[in-house]
């Protein structure tokens, strides 16, 4: 089957997929993509398309991002057009409707099926945004959140098929929505996602390696940011070191912004709480790791006693998922798309997002007992194999979807 892929930031939530696809030799996938020097894989052809217009820093800000969108569009529709002049048609468009690059597609392939991505609607209610006392809208936030959801109010009429990845992202859009597409995630690769107890770690100004008998607490996201609670993990921490002085605590993540507003502080968020805390926190057993190597960050979550994933009402990332099949013992956010995912006491345990004591003394507790709660890990790995699972879950069920769309001798034998 020929497959045309759209994604800015290549590969975006397609990473399982094409290369699922790629490595069976059976396709012809190109892969539409605004992001320089994109990684390689198997069996696909990227393009590089640049927007072919982008709005002004002062543009008006409640169509800012119409324009940012509209510009993506011609620029991704202009890349088909090519492919199609030179010969070559797609048997199915598959990409995210959040950058506005599928908007236009049809103009190029009128005839050609679309599954689009819909990740997320925004609103001032029910998400990051107003969630947060400490960063309150202003009164023409509903405005712009409003003209933020002109993009998905276009697209879904441009697509075949939507396509969100958790129920809780889904619910997020219009009733209307719902009944148009088909709720999936991309799917996790629990057979590569496993715990190892026999895992060891070399950190820069430690002698010796760490391993999983050493009292380890463990923090990601991929930037440290509000949104995903890095100001509240950082409260938590005098009390956690209080109760347990013996922890070292490993944190993932960058310095800069992906979601929400930035800091003012000139250290960006980090310097703003290192300054909050000040020496109430004893910072030889905290280690700032950056963004590190994807087998890093496996060891990294192996190791960990205890891992806190915190995060507003937002996206799930794909880190709570990989951390859960490899049985990590989890701390997390009691928040609605947490939820979706972890059960309290079961599958890992929930706090209020607002409560750093309340994050310390869980925190604290894992760590003091871990016999106690010894069967979170296991259940956890259990419910991400039978829900989330790449191989055995998502990839049917999104093969399933694309051969609903493609005439019947264009469709691929969905694995056993």
């Amino acid at each position: 089957m020929k497959f045309l892929f759209v994604h800015q930031n290549m590969p975006g939530q397609y990473r399982e997929l094409v290369q699922w696809l790629g490595d069976s030799g059976d396709h012809d996938i190109v892969f539409l993509t605004q992001r320089k020097n994109p990684p390689k894989f198997k069996g696909v052809r990227e393009v590089i398309y640049k927007p072919h217009n982008r709005a002004k820093d002062d543009a008006y800000g409640l169509v800012k991002t119409w324009e940012n969108a509209a510009g993506s569009g011609f620029g991704a529709a202009m890349a088909a057009k090519q492919l199609r002049d030179g010969g070559w048609t797609p048997d199915i468009i598959i990409g995210h409707v959040g950058w506005g690059e599928l908007t236009f597609i049809k103009e190029i392939y009128p005839d050609v099926p679309v599954i689009g991505f819909f990740e997320y609607y925004y609103s001032v209610k029910g998400g990051p945004v107003g969630f947060d006392p400490e960063s309150p809208v202003s009164e023409h936030s509903p405005y712009l959140m409003a003209a933020h959801n002109t993009v998905p109010l276009v697209n879904i009429e441009v697509v075949d098929q939507a396509h969100f990845p958790t129920y809780w992202q889904r619910d997020r859009f219009p009733k209307t929505f719902h009944d148009r597409g088909y709720v999936c995630h991309d799917g996790i690769r629990t057979e590569q996602m496993l715990p190892n107890a026999d895992v060891t770690l070399e950190l820069g100004r430690l002698e010796k390696p760490i391993t999983r008998q050493d009292e380890v607490v463990t923090y990601m996201a991929r930037n440290l940011e509000t949104t995903r609670g890095f100001h509240q993990f950082m409260r938590a921490l005098p009390t956690l070191q209080a109760k347990r002085p013996n922890a070292r605590v490993l944190v993932i993540g960058g310095n800069d912004t992906s979601y929400g507003g930035k800091s003012k502080h000139k250290g960006g968020l980090r310097g703003q709480m290192e300054a909050e805390v000040g020496d109430s926190v004893n910072w030889d057993m905290v280690h700032f790791l950056g963004q590190v190597p994807y087998e890093d960050y496996q060891k990294i979550i192996q190791i960990s006693r205890c891992h806190i994933y915190l995060t507003m009402p937002f996206v799930m990332s794909w880190s709570l998922l990989e951390s859960m099949s490899m049985q990590a013992t989890i701390v997390a956010s009691d928040v609605a798309p947490v939820r979706e995912a972890i059960t309290h006491g079961e599958t890992g345990l929930l706090v209020d997002f607002f409560d750093p004591e309340a994050l310390a003394n869980q925190v604290a507790e894992v760590c003091a007992e871990p016999e106690k709660f010894a069967h979170i890990g296991p259940n956890a790995r259990k419910h991400v194999v039978e829900t989330y699972d790449f191989l055995t879950v998502c990839l049917p069920e999104h093969l399933r979807q694309i051969n609903a769309l493609v005439p019947s001798d264009k469709r691929i034998e969905i694995p056993a």
